[in-house]
């Protein structure tokens, strides 16, 4: 049987903050995460920028506002501005959240679980189909943390997830500290999540750390992106590793409370070891099984 050579990259969120530090290192940091929306109404001096950084090193964007988990349509004003961004990046992928964040003309200001139900998951491959005919490129989609089960619900946060990557021609964004943070607030198994997805649809990884909120007895894990990486998502990523038959794009988010430079560099070089520690794994296994 012939074993995978994978070509993984591993990369950070572009932070102003971090400019500096990210230009001054790019000999450690195989790719750059964009936010899309930070670039929709931009002068132009900032996309000269963002394709001057394009030149240097290659670019993922990541959109925080379309609202594709949802049975009301994407804004078709959002959409095109995504195509044109992505027409004038040329990013190498983009991606989106699936997420609730407006309806009825309310704009709720958060990436919000949906229902899981069969009306969210028809919705959600409705706004999906529209964004890849208007971007011209599908976009991969990632899963969100939530701090409240969503009501009415009919089935968990993986068979809905597994369902829309069925429906869809769609990769896999998944977010692993947003997975983690889910299965440590409603109790259940986050290996047995990982093992349920198809992993054939796994693109990309996101890294991230959170807090713990609320009174005791009460408390939930939130996602904040200002906290350094657990040593839980590291080992998921391990299993993610071993499992992926596809390279991967790894990104490590972090939004404020920057530490150094260094520090968060290091944390990519652990993010690299711990997917070459899977990746390991899945090369035994496979021999095991040839």
């Amino acid at each position: 049987m012939e074993i995978p050579l994978f070509k993984d990259r591993v990369g950070l969120g572009w932070r102003s903050k971090l400019a500096v530090g990210i230009l001054s290192n790019l000999d450690r940091i195989d790719i750059v995460e964009v936010i899309a929306d930070d670039f929709f109404d931009a002068p132009r001096r900032e996309r000269r920028a963002l394709r001057t950084l394009a030149a240097q090193i290659p670019i993922t964007l990541h959109g925080v506002s379309l609202g594709m988990a949802s049975a009301v349509a994407v804004e078709s004003k959002r959409l095109d501005q995504m195509a044109r961004l992505c027409a004038d990046v040329q990013p190498v992928s983009w991606s989106e959240h699936l997420a609730f964040v407006r309806g009825g003309g309310i704009e709720i200001g958060h990436l919000a679980a949906p229902p899981r139900t069969a009306a969210t998951i028809n919705g959600t491959l409705v706004n999906l189909a529209r964004a890849q005919a208007i971007v011209g490129v599908a976009p991969q989609v990632e899963n969100v943390a939530t701090l409240i089960d969503p009501p009415g619900s009919d089935r968990d946060e993986v068979t809905w997830l597994s369902e829309i990557l069925r429906g869809s021609k769609n990769d896999l964004l998944l977010d692993l500290h947003n997975l983690y943070a889910n299965a440590l607030n409603f109790s259940f198994d986050p290996l047995d999540f990982v093992a349920r997805l198809p992993a054939e649809r796994i693109g990309a990884i996101h890294l991230a750390g959170g807090k713990w909120i609320g009174a005791p007895g009460a408390r939930r894990l939130l996602d904040d992106h200002l906290h350094d990486v657990p040593d839980p998502v590291y080992e998921l990523l391990v299993e993610v590793g071993a499992r992926a038959p596809r390279s991967l794009t790894v990104i490590l988010e972090r939004d404020g409370d920057f530490p150094s430079m260094e520090c968060l560099l290091l944390q990519l070089d652990r993010a690299r070891q711990a997917l070459a520690k899977g990746r390991a794994l899945q090369r035994s296994r496979r021999q095991a099984a040839a």
